[in-house]
């Protein structure tokens, strides 16, 4: 992430776009990489259509809204941070799900341990089975 947060590594949607290249090379046609909202937003939507070709569902993809700063905003609440950020964090999950499973991939695969305490919140909070 350089010098940037967890989220401001990925606002921009570079290194998302690259990470699905890794995992299917020719996937992501072009990676916008001009410093501007507007080219991380299309990175962005690149990337969340490139995990529907993988097989992700809508309910595991994060909105781009998710990773917009909201330092600025009187609003903003960590709680609301926090969950932003665990939308993304799910997002990334269900790639690297999806990642260990795709023959062109043979980079490294998810340790599904890291993700341990996420899977009982999301279970708690959506009641889903894994």
């Amino acid at each position: 992430f350089g010098d940037k947060d967890f989220r401001g590594g990925l606002e921009n949607g570079i290194l998302l776009c690259e990470l699905l290249s890794s995992i299917r090379p020719g996937l992501v046609k072009k990676i916008n990489r001009l410093p501007t909202p507007i080219a991380g937003l299309d990175n962005l939507s690149v990337f969340l259509r490139g995990c529907e070709e993988l097989g992700l569902k809508g309910s595991q993809l994060f909105d781009p809204g998710d990773l917009q700063d909201t330092s600025t905003r009187p609003a903003a609440r960590g709680s609301d941070c926090s969950r932003r950020l665990k939308n993304v964090l799910i997002t990334i999950y269900w790639l690297g799900r999806a990642a260990n499973s795709c023959t062109s991939y043979n980079g490294p695969t998810l340790d599904l341990k890291e993700f341990e305490g996420l899977l009982s919140q999301m279970r708690k909070v959506f009641k889903v089975i894994f």
